[in-house]
């Protein structure tokens, strides 16, 4: 049996963030991974670039049964520590767009960051290791079986991550750990994930595959300004991937096509001004021309703007500037970016990340009941959760 101070469950961001800190404070750690190589989400993420964090992070960013719980950890260790870090191993990065961060280079560099981290503290991992029994001894200690080795630690802590990308490795094990000691568990769902559509609706935006437009994307709970893409399988792109964590299923989307411009008054405008111009010729100077041809039916959008009614012009607007969306469902864990709801935060120190009942033990991460939006946000919970963990392990 090989014994330890701490063992970690998960080499990912917020289990090797937590190993790096508790080896600083002279703990022996031992991070078990079952997959062949760490943080290969860290490695895919960002187009294979890293969006590791946010210039804007706030609390108000995230989703939970307990907003206030995250707090704690976001602001003990927030982007501008983990912006040091970076700076500190020379990683040239840059603002993409909307405060998130990325790598110059490849996402690997994050990774090498982070193992060499480790490797200062005398961090041990254990990657091809696959848990198969986890018991709680009478001395507040843990016993981990494993197919490689049996473990002991006086500190557990689980950073298994969610249900999202199955490819990369995922599984429920987190929430069946948390299930194992009476731990309540949100149910789970995919979030920041594409929209699929019905057959008819399909259909119609077929033609559209690979067309991106900036639009002004709600339902009653919020609203999202940016880029929407069509695909083969329905919609995606920024908005709906941030609106997707805000939808409950039989939801109807709005979905803005010109989010700055009033359509029927600029429309009124346009008829006074251009006359003799066709409707689509008009469009083109406001959308691409296939969204034109698909959204507008051929009959008005030919017609010059003189021979267009007022009615019309109001419809015309009403489908531009609120375009009433059903989807038929989400593309599910296969393509989501996280995973919403697990272990419930209420039975965990906001402080410490720990469980209240169960002295010694500990999630964090993506397994935990807290969701960031598109952007970096879900990075910096696993650095905030996983600097938080390894200041009490």
């Amino acid at each position: 049996m090989k014994k330890a101070d701490v063992i970690i469950i998960g080499a990912g961001a917020a289990g090797l963030m937590c190993a790096i800190e508790a080896g600083k404070r002279n703990r022996k750690v031992v991070v078990l991974e079952q997959a062949n190589k760490p943080g290969k989400k860290i490695l895919m993420s960002g187009g294979g670039r890293c969006n590791f964090t946010n210039y804007h992070i706030k609390p108000e960013n995230y989703i939970s049964h307990n907003p206030h719980f995250c707090k704690s950890a976001l602001t003990r260790y927030t982007q501008w520590d983990f912006i040091d870090l970076v700076k500190k191993h020379h990683i040239p990065f840059h603002e993409k767009t909307l405060g998130q961060l990325f790598c110059d280079d490849k996402s690997q560099a994050i990774l090498n960051m982070l193992l060499l981290e480790c490797e200062e503290v005398g961090v041990e991992i254990y990657l091809n290791t696959k848990i198969e029994k986890i018991e709680k001894e009478s001395n507040h200690h843990f016993k981990i079986m494993s197919n490689r080795n049996d473990f002991h630690c006086e500190s557990l802590v689980i950073a298994t991550g969610g249900l999202s990308i199955p490819t990369m490795g995922s599984s429920p094990f987190g929430y069946k750990i948390a299930e194992q000691f009476d731990i309540p568990v949100w149910p789970t769902r995919a979030g920041l994930v594409p929209f699929t559509l019905d057959a008819k609706e399909k259909e119609k935006l077929s033609e559209l595959s690979g067309v991106s437009v900036d639009a002004l994307v709600s339902n009653k709970h919020i609203r999202f300004r940016e880029n929407i893409l069509f695909t083969h399988r329905g919609l995606s792109g920024p908005a709906i991937l941030q609106i997707s964590s805000y939808w409950q299923s039989d939801e109807t989307v709005t979905i803005n096509l010109l989010p700055e411009i009033n359509a029927f008054e600029m429309l009124k405008s346009e008829k006074k001004l251009q006359p003799k111009k066709q409707l689509k010729t008009i469009m083109a100077d406001y959308l691409p021309k296939r969204v034109v041809d698909i959204f507008l039916e051929m009959t008005i959008a030919e017609k010059t703007m003189a021979d267009i009614s007022h009615q019309q012009l109001e419809e015309i607007s009403n489908v531009l500037n609120t375009w009433l969306l059903q989807p038929n469902g989400t593309e599910g864990y296969r393509t989501a970016e996280v995973t919403l709801g697990g272990v419930d935060c209420d039975s965990l120190s906001s402080k410490t990340m720990s469980v209240i009942t169960i002295p010694g033990l500990f999630f964090i991460g993506e397994v935990v009941d807290v969701t960031g939006w598109l952007g970096g946000y879900n990075f910096q919970w696993a650095w905030s959760s996983g600097w938080a963990a390894g200041q009490e392990v």
